[in-house]
């Protein structure tokens, strides 16, 4: 079972928004600019699409969406169901969720410096373990599937 968020974390993620909307693709790029120093992670991203800046672009797109749905996660539910899908199609494993908290938490703070302090912090980092406790579930469900 998913924890719930406090309506504390909730109006905090919710009001990072404005913030998601201005800055998102910066603080994507600086994620995986994070993320990729693990080889065999990188491995997992079709570049292509990161050259592009395709694929910042679309997580970009998420995580506003995720800020503005965070107390109505069922608006995400085919968004939720599409990432999952291709997260099997890749190889994403629970295991890769902490290298990715690891790489978004500091972006944040990389990009928006000062405006973001810990308590912001903090209720993102509750924010993206509950999507992806999620996450697994759903590539859990779709691994056994495809087994």
């Amino acid at each position: 079972m998913t924890k719930q968020l406090s309506p504390e974390t909730i109006a905090i993620v919710k009001s990072t928004a404005p913030a998601l909307q201005q800055h998102g693709v910066a603080i994507t790029t600086r994620m995986y600019e994070r993320l990729f120093v693990d080889p065999e992670i990188k491995a997992l991203f079709d570049q292509a699409a990161q050259e592009s800046g395709e694929q910042p672009k679309r997580l970009a797109g998420a995580i506003l969406a995720f800020a503005k749905n965070v107390d109505n996660l069922g608006a995400l539910s085919q968004a939720v169901e599409r990432m999952a899908a291709r997260h099997v199609e890749t190889g994403v494993k629970p295991e890769h969720y902490p290298a990715v908290a690891a790489a978004l938490l500091p972006a944040i703070k990389d990009v928006l410096g000062d405006a973001v302090n810990e308590e912001v912090l903090n209720a993102w980092g509750e924010a993206y373990w509950m999507l992806a406790d999620i996450l697994i579930g759903v590539e859990q469900t779709k691994y056994r599937a495809a087994a």
